[in-house]
């Protein structure tokens, strides 16, 4: 269904007027934010950043992307566009956050933002989105020098305690027990288990905080922040763009042990270990065979490469296509990838069963599709990894989120070593050193 906010109509009855012009944006993006629900998508200084609310497309359901992506496309049908610069994520833009599972009360939301500030390349610009009816002046520098002028400063969110969620640390091991057991009683072939964790921050959360330390400490992920969901992804759903098709898939963790010699020697082990080999070779097998009916070709690597983070290394793979179809969108294809063996397992419909039914938890939208949609259907998705989802009634409260492929071979008091390594990001982005 579609949802407009405060006093719009609806897109039919209220078209929208969008308007892009060239801009010397500040280096990093994330300083224009408001402390009120920023958007954001930015990675290495380039993305987009938003606010402000000209629309919002509420879903719920198993049909809630094809609904959502309607209503877009009835909202971009109507509108009114002055695009000076012509770049992907000029023009109609979409921030979109979705929920892992269909069952879920989380259901999912595009967010037309009223202003969108981007960089690509080395070129930046400014989108002001406006409901025809209430045009204001048209964008330009001024319109940021004021923003900035009114931006409060940034705060620290102060000592943070963390307990328990959904399952107890303690107990988790049993949820991946009967994960491990169930692998091998022939129910699934793998099975990505997740758990939750509260963070309780003594001064209220201000977001821009946690994004900041995001995006300077995992400046190779994608730093989000969409409808209370705040994280650093590193694992690209998909991206489409002029007809190109990239998904990055990771799947196979080792926790970093913070000596590059080590690490190196962790990353050589990772690279030939059996059991995150096989976990790998299930998460880009879901991902080549969903994107197969959309692409005319695919390419889909041998073998993975070692990605170095932080916190963990990861096996990766990024699998391209070209797509066959022109009205394939970013948004269906990401529907169609959703949910991939490296977030919920395979086969799919009896890993999604599998953790429906141990997991003991609603993941909400993490783990489920997060990024941007743009007016042509190119766009980016990530998957709603390394993240929190913000409290909306306790401005204190956050849930953090950590999952685990796992495999026969899986040790359940290695897997919760592994979560906790994946908690970390989060734990970074509340610090207040």
């Amino acid at each position: 269904m579609t949802t407009p906010l405060g006093d719009h109509a609806s897109p039919a009855a209220a078209p929208l007027v969008v308007r892009t012009v060239a801009l010397d944006a500040p280096d990093d993006l994330l300083t224009l934010l408001p402390a009120d629900a920023p958007l954001a998508w930015v990675r290495r200084g380039d993305g987009l950043v938003g606010w402000g609310e000209a629309v919002r497309i509420d879903v719920t359901g198993e049909q809630r992307f094809a609904d959502a992506e309607r209503a877009w496309q009835r909202l971009v049908a109507h509108a009114v566009v002055r695009d000076e610069v012509g770049l992907p994520g000029t023009g109609p833009v979409a921030f979109g956050s979705f929920a892992f599972d269909d069952l879920s009360a989380a259901g999912g939301a595009l967010v037309v933002p009223r202003v969108v500030v981007g960089r690509r390349d080395g070129r930046s610009w400014l989108t002001v989105i406006e409901p025809a009816g209430n045009l204001g002046p048209a964008p330009d520098a001024e319109l940021i020098a004021r923003h900035l002028s009114a931006l409060p400063p940034v705060t620290a969110p102060g000592e943070v305690s963390y307990t328990d969620g959904s399952v107890a640390a303690e107990d988790w091991t049993a949820v991946v027990a009967r994960g491990v057991a169930a692998i091998r009683a022939g129910e699934v072939d793998k099975v990505v288990l997740a758990r939750d964790e509260v963070a309780h921050t003594a001064q209220p959360l201000d977001v821009r905080h946690a994004l900041g330390r995001l995006s300077a400490h995992y400046p190779t992920c994608w730093t989000f922040s969409v409808a209370g969901l705040i994280g650093a992804t590193p694992e690209l759903l998909v991206r489409s763009e002029k007809g190109l098709v990239t998904s990055r898939v990771l799947a196979g963790t080792i926790r970093r042990t913070g000596d590059d010699e080590a690490d190196l020697a962790r990353a050589a082990i990772l690279a030939h270990s059996s059991k995150d080999l096989e976990e790998h070779e299930y998460a880009v097998s879901s991902v080549a065979h969903a994107l197969a009916p959309f692409c005319s070709s695919t390419n889909v690597p041998d073998v993975p490469f070692v990605l170095h983070l932080p916190n963990v290394l990861h096996l990766a793979s990024d699998v391209t296509g070209v797509l066959a179809a022109t009205e394939s969108t970013s948004l269906s294809l990401a529907a169609a990838l959703h949910p991939t063996a490296a977030v919920c397992g395979t086969p799919t419909d009896a890993a999604r069963e599998l953790i429906r039914r141990i997991e003991g938890m609603d993941r909400g939208r993490y783990a489920g599709p997060v990024g941007w949609l743009g007016a042509d259907g190119d766009g980016e998705w990530g998957i709603g990894l390394r993240s929190a989802e913000l409290d909306p009634t306790d401005p204190h409260r956050l849930r953090l989120f950590a999952g685990c492929g796992i495999v026969a071979a899986s040790d359940p008091d290695s897997e919760l070593a592994e979560s906790r390594a994946k908690l970390v990001p989060m734990h970074d982005a509340l610090a207040s050193d």
